[in-house]
């Protein structure tokens, strides 16, 4: 048997990307450490008692926090994020298979919203719709409907100007996935189905999507995930309400008990059941989609 030597560099680089994983996961899995402290728990080590003490206190409310109505606001606008993210990648990956008019520019436009400063974005989306409420008022002013000017309040809210700043985050990644999707896509599986007389939307739902559905998982857990945790963008753009993480960044300057830590614990339990839900969905659709081709 041949005598296999590590290289030389080979320990320094070991040594280096296992204290690169700590400094990433150390402070994560400190947050879940110190969650299961004891009622006598402080904010720092060392542990005191074990119980699920503080998860207890957080189920009853933190403050005039509402946490419930925080989750419940961050999980219907992931999971709207999440499903338009998917579709319109998915149809932008498909029209970008043609050379399109303008497409070039179309694509950096979408693209540069990553490299802009988060804050600029959320800031610039704030103002839009602050001029379309002043925009509002005065067509409603205009128009003597003093009742409807009266009620109104903002068109700044969760599914307006957040949805709009959480996609603009969310679609570039999508966006990405597709285009290396369908560059490295056989359209001969197209080409046979068109000749057995499948109509362009057969074609599509039984042999493109079946064929990229783990990437469209994948689309799916992106577009969830980075709506999730996403702080800067929905900051100035939200309106008078906030999601989960808005609502734990403003906590950790007035919540001094480990309540704090249950939390940050439960909202990092929900990125890992959901990403472990997408990867298990795209295993398993790539274990079909392997079954399913012939020898």
């Amino acid at each position: 048997m041949a005598n296999s030597q590590r290289a030389v560099g080979f320990w320094p680089l070991a040594i280096f990307f296992a204290l690169f994983v700590l400094f990433m996961y150390g402070p994560m899995l400190v947050i879940v450490v110190l969650s299961f402290q004891g009622p006598e728990g402080g904010l720092t080590f060392p542990l005191r008692g074990l119980s699920l003490h503080w998860f207890h206190k957080l189920a009853q409310g933190l403050g005039v926090v509402d946490i419930a109505a925080a989750l419940t606001r961050s999980l219907m606008l992931g999971l709207v994020v999440m499903a338009v993210t998917v579709v319109f990648s998915v149809l932008a990956g498909l029209a970008f298979r043609r050379r399109l008019a303008g497409g070039n520019t179309l694509f950096y436009m979408v693209v540069a919203s990553l490299i802009m400063p988060s804050i600029i974005v959320s800031l610039g989306i704030g103002l839009e719709f602050r001029l379309l409420d002043t925009g509002i008022k005065k067509m409603l002013e205009s128009a003597g409907q003093t009742d409807l000017l009266e009620g109104y309040g903002t068109a700044l809210g969760l599914l307006t100007s957040a949805l709009g700043a959480h996609l603009t985050w969310t679609l570039p990644f999508g966006l990405l996935i597709m285009f290396a999707v369908f560059n490295r896509f056989n359209p001969a599986y197209e080409e046979a189905a068109r000749d057995l007389g499948a109509s362009p939307w057969q074609t599509f739902s039984h042999v493109v999507l079946p064929l990229i559905a783990p990437a469209v998982v994948g689309v799916g857990m992106f577009g969830f995930t980075l709506s999730w945790d996403e702080i800067a963008r929905t900051s100035q753009a939200i309106g008078d309400v906030n999601t989960l993480p808005l609502e734990l960044q403003g906590l950790t300057t007035t919540v001094t008990t480990p309540s704090i830590y249950a939390l940050g614990t439960v909202t990092t339990v929900v990125s890992f059941v959901v990403m472990g839900a997408a990867l298990g969905l795209g295993s398993w659709l790539e274990r079909r989609q392997q079954k399913g081709r012939p020898a």
